[in-house]
């Protein structure tokens, strides 16, 4: 009878937990965030006047739009030349007048109002003082501009057009109150301050910071006894 291989022995088998314990390496730092560009006073100053200088000229640039519906939207009313003198055509209202400053101060107020809110929403990083002031600056560009390109494509009649008789002509688009001219300033600072009522942050939440990115903490499997192969549990 052969004698047994020492290596087959009971005791050759090291108890559980007798030897030495294995754990994976522990996994490698998260990488670190790109550094960001240090905050500069004078970049934001001039990324805050470059931006209002936008808004400003796009803002000036709608007021022919406005224009352009004041001049479709208000009503004016016609009139034949007869030898007596103009005979008004149809029921003109006696509140001609008033009915055209009133559809330039309702076109107004549309304008104030989006452009407050659009600024508000879409110029997120350039929230402040700046973007307000550029509103109020736009805002009554635009009017003036509206104002003046209305009277431009609605004109009086002319002294040859009054003198002939049988002819039809009608009646001037003017702007006959003029503080008519603040209801879309005043629409956009409302509306603008009225949105920096309701934001909790101090810098007007102008500067999106995303939540810092958290390493999950590493995770070991149960150690084991490598030469017994069996969990230590």
């Amino acid at each position: 009878m052969s004698s047994p291989d020492p290596d087959d022995r009971p005791g050759a088998v090291p108890a559980a937990g007798a030897g030495p314990a294995w754990f994976p390496p522990a996994p490698a730092a998260a990488a670190p965030l790109p550094a960001r560009r240090p905050w500069s006073a004078f970049r934001e100053v001039r990324g805050d006047l470059r931006t209002a200088a936008v808004v400003v000229a796009v803002l000036a640039v709608s007021g022919f739009l406005v224009g352009l519906l004041w001049w479709l939207l208000a009503p004016r009313a016609d009139f034949r030349i007869t030898a007596e003198g103009p005979a008004a055509i149809g029921n003109p209202s006696e509140e001609l007048f008033a009915a055209d400053d009133a559809v330039f101060a309702l076109l107004m107020a549309g304008l104030g109002l989006l452009a407050g809110l659009l600024a508000w929403f879409l110029l997120r990083r350039r929230r402040g003082i700046a973007t307000l002031l550029a509103l109020a600056v736009g805002t009554a560009a635009a009017g003036v501009i509206a104002w003046r390109l209305g009277e431009l494509l609605g004109p009086a009649p002319s002294k040859a057009e009054l003198a002939d008789v049988g002819g039809k002509v009608t009646t001037a688009l003017g702007l006959h109150s003029l503080p008519a001219l603040a209801v879309g300033p005043f629409c956009a600072v409302l509306v603008y301050l009225a949105a920096s009522l309701f934001t909790r942050r101090d810098d007007l939440g102008r500067s999106y910071l995303p939540p810092p990115v958290l390493a999950a903490e590493p995770t070991f499997p149960e150690p084991f006894d490598a030469p017994a192969g069996r969990s230590q549990g």
